[in-house]
């Protein structure tokens, strides 16, 4: 809407601006009733011209936007709080233990000895023999050559034609019906019945076994073991430091480029058919012009090294002797006895009473109306319109080329490679392998797994709900309007006087322009 009033406002300025025909003698500024300029003399004259500006004028704007205020509410609701419990159980386990057995046995090595021998390998060597020979080819040379001829087409244009036609279209027509039909309607019966189960009751029996179990005998023992220690040796070093410092530069911005249309100074010319001089407005060109440079000041940071000693600590590790203690365990088997009880489930013959539903279906009798739509056949009439295509005879004269193959005959030169064998022998040592049987003997240990029964008691947690009622806060955002103030710039037509100086003849009468007196008032140029 803005840029509108801008361009309303720049039309109405330029339509102001454009010079008229009837006073252009002196710019539009004076006229002389009855006279002619009979002199070229120019005199300089200042006159007040009015020109219309456009001016924005800031404008205050209340305007009215949306603002969520938080609110925030009790509400009471139901939780479910899970409170830990602790409970012990016991639980059976079996932990196998390792018994260790050390066995040997005998096995045998092939080892292998390497003897060489010496043989004679006959072979073949193939030498290149490069041959020159020459054959004659035919190649076809494409001859293009242009002939001319004429071509007859047919072009169609289409011919519209109005015709009708009836066409039949069905309209529904509805009839009610009544229809009896039979559904079955259940009927449920009561029964009972005797159904025979069998349970099974646990039985307990308690027996005796033995088993074996390896206890650990522990030996203290002693060892040297060596250990590094970090010492700490301080040292300086020279290292580089980063630093700078901010300098201010100042720096040039060119002035924005914008262009302007001014009119040149005009002319007079005599024009014979209205007996006086008619004032021509010089052409308009349009003019580049840049703004003057503005000048601006930045904070540039110049990065600066110094070197400083600074002292460090290094660490170097000692290695130190010291006597530790270790425990060795050594397994000692011993045969304990364990009591333990076996389940062995005896069935039991029960019998028990049941009751279940039977359905029967009955048949029943019901009524329902639905409706029978009848297609019932009416005529129509409409307009429709045919294209017919009519065909037209052209004739055009289209040039062709036509490509004649010239046999020429060329002669080329090529080599052939041939391999010529050549026998060769050559002696040659391998390595025969003898695989000579050898017997050892290892030692290996054999662990066996022996099963042993503990019992022990274990914790662990359970969850219990616990229902509890809290009051929590709710947040509610709550609307309301707030007026705010906008400042907006509203364009204004404004007439403004401005001294303009024009150039113009002296005017004088003559008494052929029908006047006996100077009705101007100026004198004449005798």
């Amino acid at each position: 809407m803005r840029a509108k009033s801008v361009v309303r406002a720049l039309a109405a300025i330029a339509l102001a601006m454009l010079p008229s025909a009837a006073w252009a003698g002196y710019c539009g500024v004076a006229r002389y009733n009855g006279c002619t300029p009979c002199c070229y003399q120019q005199n300089c004259h200042t006159v007040m011209k009015t020109v219309r500006c456009v001016e924005w004028q800031k404008q205050q704007v209340t305007r009215c936007k949306t603002v969520y205020d938080r609110v925030c509410e009790d509400r009471v609701i139901n939780c479910t709080r899970y409170v830990r419990e602790q409970r012990q159980k016991e639980v059976c386990y079996t932990v196998c233990k390792p018994v260790w057995e050390t066995k040997t046995r005998c096995y045998t090595v092939c080892k292998p000895v390497w003897e060489t021998k010496t043989r004679n390998v006959c072979y073949t060597t193939y030498h290149p023999v490069w041959e020159t020979k020459q054959r004659c080819y035919t190649v076809c040379k494409p001859v293009w050559e242009t002939k001319t001829r004429d071509v007859c087409y047919t072009t169609y244009h289409p011919v519209w034609e109005t015709k009708q036609r009836q066409y039949t279209v069905c309209k529904p027509v509805w009839e009610t019906k009544t229809r009896c039909y039979t559904v079955q309607k259940p009927v449920w019966e009561t029964r009972t019945r005797e159904i025979p189960y069998t349970t099974y009751k646990t039985v307990w029996e308690t027996r005796e076994r033995n088993y074996t179990v390896c206890k650990p005998v522990w030996e203290t023992r002693e060892r040297e073991q060596t250990y590094y220690v970090r010492v700490a040796v301080p040292y300086t070093k020279t290292i580089q430091v980063r630093g700078g410092h901010w300098e201010t530069e100042t720096y040039e911005i060119p002035g924005k480029t914008y262009t302007k249309t001014v009119r040149e100074p005009g002319t007079f010319t005599y024009d014979p058919c209205r007996c006086r001089c008619v004032y021509c407005p010089g052409p308009c060109k349009t003019l580049c012009c840049q703004a003057p440079p503005k000048c601006c000041c930045k904070r540039v940071w110049v990065p600066e090294c110094h070197t400083k000693e600074i002292c460090c600590t290094k660490y170097v590790c000692e290695p130190r002797t010291r006597t530790c203690c270790y425990k060795v365990c050594r397994m000692v088997p011993e045969t304990r006895t364990c009591t333990y009880k076996v389940c062995r489930s005896v069935p039991c013959q029960h019998t028990r009473t049941c009751c279940y539903k039977v359905c029967h279906m009955v048949p029943e009798t019901k009524t329902c109306c639905y409706k029978v739509c009848h297609m019932v056949p009416e005529t129509k009439t409409c307009c429709y319109k045919v294209c017919r295509m009519v065909p037209q005879q052209h004739t055009k004269t289209c040039c062709y080329k036509v490509c004649h193959m010239v046999p020429e005959t060329k002669t080329c030169c090529y080599k052939v490679c041939r391999m010529v064998p050549k026998q060769c022998t050559k002696t040659c040592c391998y390595k025969v392998c003898h695989m000579v049987p050898e017997t050892k003997t290892c030692c290996y240990k054999v662990c066996r797994m022996v099963p042993e029964q503990r019992t022990k008691t274990v914790c662990y947690s359970v969850c219990v709900p616990v229902c509890e009622q809290k009051t929590i806060k709710v947040t509610r955002c709550v609307p309301r309007q707030v007026p705010y103030t906008v400042c907006r710039c509203v364009p204004r037509v404004v007439c403004k006087q401005v001294p303009v100086c024009v150039h113009c003849p002296d005017p004088c009468c003559e008494p052929s322009c029908g006047c006996a007196e100077p009705s101007c008032g100026a004198p004449c140029c005798d």
